[in-house]
């Protein structure tokens, strides 16, 4: 108990009220805390641990690249194999209009530096983001995060930030000769794991083409596999002009990346030159990892599963208390009849060994992220677990 004392004293908090789980280790799908308890893992540290936690194949990559070297240069000054090969194998799995890889330490400030980019590319000023979207917390980011709420108190934040509906055609003429991009999740995450429908990314893709604007699409969460294709935008017939990514890059350590054509990411190296860097982006370790994960997810074909192991959740979690599932592949969000539902979900599974978490915005929400390596009967396990949770409460309060 030392240590949760120790944690809520010293370490900053994001909540008031943090889980608090003291953890001993990780392996597979599964996290276990000082007193040896077991938990089956269905949110993958938020959709970060995609191949599980301490994947062999990973660790195995950063012990041997840290026996050669660690950090020795600030990005895009040296030539390091680990990031090189990374670059590259990203550039050969997507879109042929992204040549580019430009290595940063999170998904946030792949964000940050895909909008300065847009608007360095554009010389425009407008930024057009989707309400109830989540790119991040920095002050730029934060910009983009179309709930108003979380913008509030952080005021002022950047100009010409303006907003659209998700899946709405009636707002693409928002979009106009004066914007510099439009920035969207794939899936919106926080809203509740929203699909695009009707063609709406295309669309999209079609409005900013015909105006000059950019699209970029952030795939910081249904990245690398998590919907059955590396990126999710891959499900949906469209090409950004720039994609961003995170969380699970990195096989479970910090790195982020945005890509784009080779005209559009060049004019950030002048006029100004430096238009954006990093002291660790592209560090040769975590860089090492991430090539790891990546090879992993093709090697052990990873990907080919992801489809049949949704239809098992789908199966399983059926219940008066769940109104939908939205999401797609392992990106999963029940939808419960109401937000008390959803908390009492959260904290009861706990109790009973099972990890699952709230989404941002979608109150009545509770997240299925679980790692893509997860076995079958371990899906099956945790669901019972649900469905034993949702009896209970049905018993207690609905009943």
């Amino acid at each position: 108990m030392k240590l949760i004392k120790d944690f809520l004293k010293y370490q900053a908090k994001t909540t008031p009220h943090p889980l608090s789980i003291e953890i001993k280790n990780a392996f597979g799908s599964h996290i276990v805390d000082s007193d040896n308890k077991k938990y089956l893992d269905f949110i993958a540290g938020v959709s970060v641990c995609n191949l599980g936690h301490s994947n062999p194949v990973v660790i195995k990559a950063i012990e041997k690249q840290i026996k050669k070297y660690m950090h020795v240069m600030v990005y895009g000054e040296f030539a390091l194999e680990p990031s090189v090969k990374l670059s590259k194998e990203i550039v050969s799995k997507i879109s042929k209009n992204l040549e580019v890889v430009f290595l940063t330490n999170s998904g946030t400030e792949a964000v940050e530096g895909s909008l300065k980019l847009a608007k360095r590319y554009t010389g425009r000023k407008e930024i057009i983001a989707a309400y109830n979207s989540y790119h991040g917390s920095t002050h730029g980011s934060l910009s983009t995060v179309g709930v108003f709420d979380m913008q509030e108190k952080f005021q002022p934040l950047l100009p010409m930030v303006n907003f659209i509906n998700f899946n709405k055609d009636r707002d693409l003429y928002k979009i106009s000769s004066n914007t510099a991009c439009v920035i969207l999740e794939t899936i919106q995450g926080g809203a509740g794991f929203i699909l695009p429908e009707k063609n709406f990314l295309k669309k999209v893709k079609k409005r900013c083409k015909e105006v000059g604007a950019l699209l970029i699409l952030d795939e910081i969460q249904p990245g690398f596999g998590r919907t059955g294709k590396l990126f999710g935008y891959q499900n949906y017939d469209v090409e950004p002009d720039i994609l961003i990514f995170g969380k699970a890059f990195g096989g479970g350590l910090p790195i982020g990346g945005f890509c784009s054509s080779k005209k559009i990411m060049n004019s950030l190296s002048f006029d100004p030159k430096l238009g954006h860097i990093s002291t660790f982006g592209g560090n040769p370790v975590i860089s090492s990892a991430s090539y790891a994960a990546i090879r992993e997810l093709y090697d052990k074909k990873i990907m080919n599963k992801i489809n049949s192991k949704e239809k098992l959740f789908r199966k399983y979690l059926k219940h008066p208390l769940i109104k939908k599932i939205n999401g797609r592949g392992l990106m999963l969000a029940l939808i419960l009849q109401k937000s008390s539902i959803a908390d009492y979900l959260v904290k009861d599974c706990l109790k009973n060994g099972l990890i699952l978490f709230w989404l941002l915005w979608e109150k009545k929400a509770v997240r299925i992220t679980p790692p893509l390596t997860i076995q079958n009967n371990q899906i099956k396990l945790g669901c019972q677990i649900i469905l034993n949770t949702l009896n209970k409460y049905q018993s207690k309060f609905v009943n």
